[in-house]
């Protein structure tokens, strides 16, 4: 009789407990924000400035958790299939556009299966050599690889990644094809290239601006209109000789589909904080970005701007022919 009056107790407490979690507004534990990178990345950099910023406006933390592989994929269809609570969040970077394209089998859908909640910031590029590079500049650079295409490696984050994407538009752009060596995320394509393993690169400032700012590479252009603030003395890919070469990567946060959207709108307000957070600001200035605008921080901007840049990429990767298993 003793112990069944303690399981009825015991059992009234459970569901006593259950009722009051369920009545907790959200969110009331640990948020886990996948990054689809190897840790030490640009995007995982970004991740981690927001991450740490909303852990304080949120008061629950906000952990990142990197899920690398397959260019960014089996982070975001880990995502997709996740419960859609606001407990998992998912930062992700033009790769969200251009996986549709690059692969062939997809098991989610980049538009569908997501809720967007805002964009973040748009990353400058950088094209980078090891240090003792033969070529003085970046005209010079173009010549070298060009009468030297079989012998000059390209690194890259492997298929997917932002450094793949610069890399594919600029040898379409100088009509050169290179043998590229991909790697399972930036900071091992970083430490081969620092060693003298491959000759150069391109890759987002969040990951180059130390080693270009230390003298550890040498650096030859950066790929937007204008140049970066951080990095005055580095000119643009079309003043230094290559007409309209320009690509930039956005960054942008969603959770899964279903996500209920007062929860979308917490996250995005934690989100706008953390963009206007003066700690987040002068490290994005730090690493030559710098935060969106609060109008492209939001769900509608950023569900736009995703369809707008898979149109965008579609034909230039069927272009060239580039696809992943």
């Amino acid at each position: 009789m003793k112990n069944k009056f303690l399981k009825s107790v015991a059992g009234l407490a459970l569901l006593a407990s259950a009722f009051a979690n369920a009545a907790d507004p959200y969110p009331n534990k640990t948020i886990t924000m996948i990054v689809p990178f190897a840790a030490g990345g640009p995007t995982d950099t970004v991740a981690r400035l927001v991450a740490q910023s909303m852990t304080t406006s949120l008061k629950q933390t906000v952990i990142v958790e990197n899920v690398g592989g397959a260019g960014g994929t089996i982070g975001a269809a880990r995502v997709a299939k996740a419960a859609p609570d606001g407990y998992t969040l998912f930062l992700h970077h033009i790769g969200q556009s251009t996986a549709p394209s690059l692969y062939r089998k997809l098991s989610y859908n980049a538009v569908d299966d997501f809720e967007p909640i805002g964009l973040i910031t748009d990353v400058p590029m950088t094209f980078i050599a090891r240090g003792d590079f033969p070529a003085k500049d970046f005209k010079e650079l173009v010549a070298y690889v060009k009468a030297n295409k079989n012998k000059v490696t390209y690194a890259n984050a492997g298929v997917g990644s932002a450094s793949h994407l610069c890399g594919m538009l600029f040898m379409s752009a100088i009509e050169t094809e290179l043998t590229t060596v991909p790697y399972k995320g930036t900071g091992p394509a970083m430490n081969d290239l620092l060693g003298g393993q491959v000759d150069f690169m391109c890759d987002q400032t969040t990951n180059t601006t130390s080693q270009i700012k230390g003298g550890k590479v040498k650096a030859y252009a950066v790929t937007t209109k204008t140049r970066v603030p951080s990095l005055p003395n580095i000119p643009t890919a079309n003043e230094a000789g290559l007409p309209g070469f320009e690509v930039a990567v956005w960054h942008g946060l969603y959770a899964p589909k279903g996500t209920p959207k007062p929860v979308i709108d917490k996250v995005e307000a934690a989100l706008q904080v953390a963009l206007k957070d003066p700690v987040v600001k002068q490290r994005f200035s730090d690493l030559g970005t710098e935060p969106v605008s609060a109008e492209r921080a939001t769900p509608e901007a950023l569900r736009a701007f995703l369809k707008t840049e898979i149109a965008k990429w579609s034909p230039i990767i069927k272009k060239a022919g580039v696809y992943a298993d």
